[in-house]
């Protein structure tokens, strides 16, 4: 009779433990995470990354995320076009870090030809980006991993290309953009934002639209610095204004031959 009495205490007691931490792993709450991915475009043909996963750090957990696998070419992910990678719960708290891991079957096309890309070894864990951003229960956060493939790829002295990663990430919640558009549109310019504190971020005019855009800006004053190819010359446009939350519309930037 003893050992019955014994064996239903025990019970009980694993049922009040686990009751109690079910609660307060309730309590604790989730947030939701969506992860997009973007690019500012190069002068390439196709630049092709290999993603095989996300991680994210929170509470100074690792958690792997389930994520939309495959190749991507970037160029498809210009002026605002962008594309989901991840979509899922995580615990609130304390968001630190995000890793996108990356897989051997990075490529770049130029013209009619095909390069493999190489990630160095110390990337291969996963590229890192600094978050530090709390993350409430209940809430659903939406971030744009932004991929920059004209700074990514570089051309070795041994006349190989490898894919060094030059990537952000930021919430549209924090954040502002920029569009405009540049005539004609072959001009092919290369645009710099640069803000009043000097930090400058990169994009190329699409070849057939005209059309640029920088996203992840934070507030402020900006000029923008565009280097069209010849024979069309160089102009700067000044005093851009920033605001989160939103997109700053700018005119058309027409350029004429010669001047």
């Amino acid at each position: 009779m003893k050992t019955k009495i014994s064996i239903l205490a025990a019970i009980v007691m694993v049922s009040l433990v686990f009751a109690s931490c079910t609660k307060n792993h309730d309590k604790a709450g989730y947030s939701k995470l969506t992860f997009n991915l973007t690019d500012d475009t190069g002068p390439y043909d196709e630049v092709n990354i290999d993603v095989v996963g996300l991680q994210v750090i929170v509470n100074d957990s690792i958690y792997d995320m389930d994520t939309q696998t495959g190749v991507y070419n970037l160029l498809d992910l210009v002026n605002g076009k962008d594309t989901m990678i991840v979509e899922g719960q995580v615990p609130s708290g304390m968001l630190s870090q995000v890793r996108l891991i990356l897989g051997e079957n990075n490529t770049l096309v130029i013209g009619s030809d095909n390069f493999d890309l190489k990630t160095p070894s110390a990337q291969q864990s996963g590229l890192k980006l600094n978050v530090h951003q709390e993350i409430y229960p209940g809430v659903a956060y939406e971030y744009t991993i932004d991929f920059d493939a004209g700074r990514s790829v570089v051309l070795t002295g041994k006349g190989q290309y490898i894919l060094k990663p030059v990537l952000k990430v930021f919430s549209d919640a924090v954040s502002g953009a920029v569009e405009g558009v540049v005539s004609p549109a072959d001009v092919d310019a290369e645009i710099f934002a640069i803000s009043e504190s000097k930090d400058t971020v990169s994009t190329f005019s699409d070849s057939e639209t005209g059309q640029y855009m920088f996203k992840g800006l934070q507030d402020g004053s900006y000029s923008l610095d565009f280097k069209p190819v010849a024979p069309y010359s160089d102009t700067t446009l000044n005093d851009i204004v920033v605001r989160t939350g939103s997109v700053t519309n700018v005119d058309t930037v027409k350029f004429d031959q010669g001047l």
